[in-house]
């Protein structure tokens, strides 16, 4: 029986669109209707989180910023973890240095270095809460940072997680959130911890747990949790630690993952789900 379910946004429940199926709407209603408790784990800003989040008709605790920050819809923050100032200066003269474009995320904003790309591609990709800053590193004297990453092409983007991982990866949990970001979280910070926390919080056990996603930064939640679920279009390195691997988004993965798993192979319509097994 599966009573918590943690669901990744990107590439997991929405596209470029940003729209959530109305197959993946009905099963998520129904999970919710026998008692399982839904989150959402995302690398993205509460205030986007928490947008999909009512959507969705979701109450539980949300998993943020890689699972940085747990936070009720309405309430205050259960967990939130920071960047030390001192590696978070050295992190941005390396950017500066390198010239890569960066972004900053800090108190439920996303501060970017600099425009390289249209604005519908940060808002689409990061959320309405930007702002745009000539550098980063003075917002150090007022900010509290709590993620770090680079946008960059795939190519570039490869060879950037590669050296940020050399450089910085014993103080820092790098993951690949998107293929276009390189994201630097706090230590020990990932949705696996996250999830973890939030099932003690609820008193859930482990094997009572299911997580789903695609990307890098979901592989921790999806080998923690009692079932782990990648999506078809899900990254080679996810879908070879899932014990499922799901049809791919524009298969309604993530649904036919909750009517296997959490609905016991029934469509919320009532119509068999086999087909999507």
């Amino acid at each position: 029986m599966i009573r918590l379910m943690a669901l990744d946004l990107d590439g997991t429940l929405v596209g470029p669109d940003l729209t959530v199926s109305a197959r993946t709407r009905r099963a998520i209603a129904a999970a919710q209707a026998q008692g399982t408790v839904v989150t959402l784990a995302t690398g993205r800003m509460f205030d986007v989180t928490l947008t999909f989040a009512r959507d969705l008709g979701l109450t539980a605790p949300l998993i943020c910023y890689q699972g940085g920050l747990i936070r009720p819809p309405d309430g205050e923050p259960l967990y939130r973890a920071t960047m030390a100032p001192a590696l978070m200066r050295e992190l941005l003269d390396w950017q500066v240095e390198r010239g890569w474009h960066a972004v900053l995320y800090a108190d439920d904003w996303a501060f970017i270095a600099g425009k390289r790309y249209p604005e519908e591609f940060y808002y689409r990709l990061l959320g309405r809460r930007l702002v745009w800053v000539d550098a980063l590193l003075p917002l150090l004297e007022r900010h509290e940072p709590v993620k770090f990453l680079i946008v960059a092409e795939p190519p570039e983007a490869d060879a950037i997680e590669a050296e940020m991982r050399a450089r910085f990866g014993a103080v820092l949990e790098v993951v690949r959130s998107h293929a276009m970001f390189v994201e630097g979280n706090p230590p020990g910070v990932s949705k696996g911890d996250a999830l973890r926390r939030l099932a003690a919080h609820l008193g859930i056990p482990r094997s009572q747990v299911m997580a789903v996603g695609d990307q890098g930064n979901d592989r921790t939640m999806i080998e923690w949790a009692g079932i782990g679920v990648a999506m078809g279009n899900g990254s080679s390195a996810v879908r070879a630690v899932a014990d499922w691997v799901a049809p791919p988004l524009e298969e309604d993965g993530a649904a036919a993952a909750i009517e296997r798993f959490v609905l016991g192979g029934r469509c919320p319509s009532g119509d068999a789900a086999s087909a999507a097994f």
